[in-house]
Formats: structure tokens, sequence, C-alpha cells
């Protein structure tokens, strides 16, 4: 029977192809039909890739979670992971309607199917704002709807990575209501701001047409677009919100404040490794341009060094290796390659790595023992000096391997030269230009960028009633139940009280119940 049905399928086959000869011979392939095939094939795979990279990313938002949330203490649990989650929806809608448009309205890429840049932005030197619209994707073309669709997912989410740095600064004292319109700041004009000047084809990554320096600004994937614009919104979050209660004696002594579940905070290390690969490995945006194996793995090597390095430092510092230190190590690398990880050898991100994991500690111990600024996750110190670092990486460590061409770079030494270089592969004086034009890409975050972000804490702080940082009492009891309404741990707590209804209260004064 299964050897009739065999025959009987071959047979109907083999007259379908005879009967539809002629017809099938009159529509023959031509060498221009099959390069539009290969072409919209590669288009597609790109596009698959980029997907793919933003879905890693996103999940990143749940290692921020856990690492957030484990190392504060568990009566502020429920509210500290509430903000990491929350911060996904308010800056992806604030994004959505007005941040996309205002970082990218003129970027295009044929990679992914997307227009090429117009001659006005790109070569011109000038900043060009909401040039093509796009305010909750109006105006799109409908064949560039997928591929718009595609980059705007990608960007969403390493958007959402700067809206996340200061929830893990401004932690267990951060006013709800407060954080709220942050997130929404964040997405609609804090990071399109820098982003447009960047990696929107502006002005700082056109300082090799208009100043000849190098290619310009160049972060492959973002140490300063993403995490020292992070970074500087959590130390001025930190400035204006001042230490926790507790956190410093009268004489200024830092007091230990442990956070309640290393395990937890470990385990979201991991999984922000994880999502690094797509962070910084699909900004090739390209599945064929091999150099994204380069780029993988040179994120490893870096996060895996800046853990060891970590481990050695703080255990030659304080006799133990202190898990919290190791993560924050692994962190600080990572954090630290993103921007050169497509221009350097393997060895230079293992340097890297070394590096970070000696800075991101010396780092939280300036930040809090000389600054005497509260930061319960690290994250000024990994985020804000580690991707500051890694900005500059670019224009010391590149070996000029990777990178022709870059910003449409047309002008100077750089027309001619084979990739991005540093000063260690220097290129008829490129890498001095090209590590000018990463200090000024730097200068400007920590002056504009700082002094646009440390504005807005401060207007926030003046126009909200009673200031952006929740009520005393609450911080000493826990924001969980004042805040959120609820309990991260309702079986530990067996200080608050119980209500007529069922629910526990917040005693109206003493000391912490959850510790």
């Amino acid at each position: 029977m299964r050897r009739k049905l065999l025959f009987g399928g071959l047979l109907a086959t083999l007259v379908t192809l005879f009967t539809a000869g002629p017809a099938m011979a009159q529509e023959a392939p031509t060498i221009e039909s099959v390069s539009e095939a290969v072409a919209n094939l590669g288009t597609t795979t790109n596009l698959l890739w980029v997907i793919i990279g933003a879905i890693l990313v996103i999940f990143m938002q749940a290692g921020f979670a856990l690492v957030e949330t484990g190392f504060c203490r568990a009566k502020h649990a429920a509210h500290v992971v509430s903000t990491n989650f929350a911060i996904f929806g308010l800056g992806f809608v604030g994004f959505f309607f007005f941040g996309y448009a205002f970082a990218f309205g003129g970027f295009g890429s044929s990679l992914i199917g997307l227009e090429a840049p117009g001659s006005a932005l790109i070569g011109s030197g000038e900043w060009v704002f909401l040039w093509k619209g796009g305010f909750a994707f109006s105006g799109i073309k409908p064949e560039m709807l997928a591929a718009t669709c595609g980059f705007f997912l990608y960007m969403v989410a390493f958007m959402d990575t700067v809206a996340t740095i200061p929830t893990g600064s401004m932690a267990e004292r951060w006013k709800w209501k407060s954080f709220v319109v942050w997130g929404l700041f964040c997405g609609a004009i804090y990071y399109p701001l820098f982003a447009a000047w960047t990696w929107g084809g502006g002005w700082i990554s056109q300082l090799g047409n208009s100043a000849k320096l190098g290619f310009g600004y160049v972060d492959f994937a973002g140490s300063g677009v993403v995490h020292a614009v992070g970074g500087a919104a959590a130390l001025a979050g930190a400035i204006v919100l001042g230490p926790r209660i507790g956190k410093f004696a009268k004489d200024g002594t830092p007091r230990a404040m442990p956070g309640h579940h290393i395990p937890m905070a470990l385990l979201g290390t991991f999984i922000l490794l994880f999502g690094w690969f797509g962070f910084n490995a699909a900004s090739t945006l390209s599945a064929s341009d091999i150099q994204f194996a380069t780029v993988a793995t040179n994120t490893a090597i870096a996060g895996a060094f800046g853990a060891v390095i970590a481990m050695l430092w703080i255990t030659k510092r304080t006799g133990k290796p202190d898990p919290g230190m190791m993560a924050n190590g692994m962190l600080a690398g990572l954090v630290a390659v993103t921007a050169p990880c497509a221009f350097i050898q393997p060895w230079a991100a293992a340097v890297i790595g070394c590096i970070s994991g000696i800075v991101v500690i010396e780092a939280v111990f300036f930040i809090e023992r000389r600054l005497k600024l509260d930061d319960p996750v690290g994250a000024i110190a990994v985020h804000g000096v580690n991707g500051t670092l890694g900005v500059l990486y670019v224009g010391i460590f590149s070996s000029g391997m990777y990178g022709a061409g870059w910003n449409l770079t047309t002008k100077g030494d750089a027309a001619s030269a084979p990739g991005i270089t540093g000063i260690l592969y220097d290129f008829g004086g490129l890498g001095w230009g090209q590590l000018a034009a990463q200090a000024i890409g730097v200068l400007v975050i920590w002056t504009v960028i700082f002094g646009v972000v440390f504005t807005f804490f401060k207007v926030q702080n003046s126009m909200t009633k009673g200031g952006i940082r929740s009520d005393p009492d609450d911080e000493v009891a826990g924001l969980d139940l004042p805040e959120m309404g609820v309990l991260a741990y309702p079986e530990f707590a067996t200080g608050y009280e119980i209500s007529g209804g069922g629910a526990p209260t917040v005693p109206s004064r003493g000391p912490s119940v959850l510790t």
C-alpha cells in the first residue's frame, strides 16, 4: 500500500512537470531575479538576527531585576523589583510616542531593509532634529514598516537599559510616583538626546568629517550611549536623593547595609551575561557579518577576566572574595568592552576585563568613602565609570581590522584607513584623532547630558510635594507596603500589624521590621 502511494505521488509530479514545461521555461530565472532573491533573503536573515538580539537584550531586564533586588534589603524587595519591571513599559511608551523619532528619525540601514541615510543627515555634520517624523510610527512607508519595527524593538531594549540603571543607585528611597515620571522622561527625551548625536548620525558621529578626528565618535554597542549615559543619571539621582537613612554615621563613616539575597543577585548577573551577547553581537545588524563571532568572544573574555580579577583584588583588599564584588567585576568588564568589542583583538578584551575588575572596586570605595554617596548596587561605578572608560578604549585598543567607512566618514585620513584605529595601532596619526573624538563624546556625557538629567531631578524634586524621596517613616519600615501595597515576604513580616481585613499595615513609627 505504501509503495502504491509513493508511486502515485511520483507519477502525479511527473505529469505536472511535463504539462507545465513550456510555462516554466518562460519563467526561467535571470541573473537579476536571482540577485534580488539573494538580497531579499539576506535582508530577511539580518532582520531576524536583529529581532533575536532584541529579545536577548529585553531578557536582560530580568537580570537587572534580580541583581538589584538581591543587593537590596528584604523590606524593599517588592518596590525594587517593581521599578525594574515597570521601567520597561514606561520607557517603551515614551520611546514609542516621541523618543524613537527624536533619536533615529534620520537613521537608515539597507542591511535590514531601511532606506539609506539621506544626504541632509550624514556627511553634513549637522544635527537633524526629528528629520523624518515617525511619532508613534506615523508617516512610515508601508514597505519600510517591518524594518522600522525591527530596528525600533532593538533600540527600545537599549533605551530601557539606560532607564533601568538609576533604579539601582536610587533604590530603597525613591518615591514611586517620581520614578514613573523618570521612566517616561528617559524614553522620550533623555536617552534619545545623546543617541541622536551619535547613533542617529548627529554631530558627534560626524567629527571625522567635520573635524577630521578619526571616524568620529565610535561606540559599537553602547558603553557611552547606553551605560555612561545611564551612569550619569544614576549619579545625578543619588546626589539629589541623598543617602539612605542610617547609611553614614555622624562622622561620615559608611555603614554596611547588606543585600538580602546574594544568590538572586549572582543569578541575575549570569542572565545579564547571557543577554549581553544580544547587546553586543547583534549590533552588527547583519548575520552575514562574521565579525559577530569576534564580538561575542571579546564580550565573554572581558566579563570572565573582570570577574576573576575582581575576586583577586577584593580578596587582597579585604581578605574575602566577596560575591557581590565578583558580580560587579564581571558586569564592569562587560560594560567596558561594549564600545570597542568589534574593533579589538581578544588580548585587548582580556586587558580591558582586568582593568575593569580593579577599577570597579576602587570606584565603589571612592564613591562611598570619599564622595559620601549612597549607591546600593554600585551602578555608578559599574556603568558610569567603566562605561566612560569603554568609550576611551576605542581610541586606544582598536586594531584597524574592522570598521572601514564607519559613520560614512569621507574626509581626512580616515577615508583611506583600513578601519577604526587606536593609538596602539596608530595609522598616520589617525589613532590620536580617534581618541580625541572619543574624549569629546565623554566630555559631552559628563557636562551636557549630566547637566540635563541633574536639572531634571532637581526640578522634579522642587515641584513634587515632599520631594522625590519616600517618606522617612516608610523608608525605615520598608517601602513594600506603603508604596506598593504588598510585601515581598509576608511570612516574615512579624513586625507588621494585621488589619481587620487581614492585610498587614505599616507601623506608624519604629525600627525596620524587615532586614
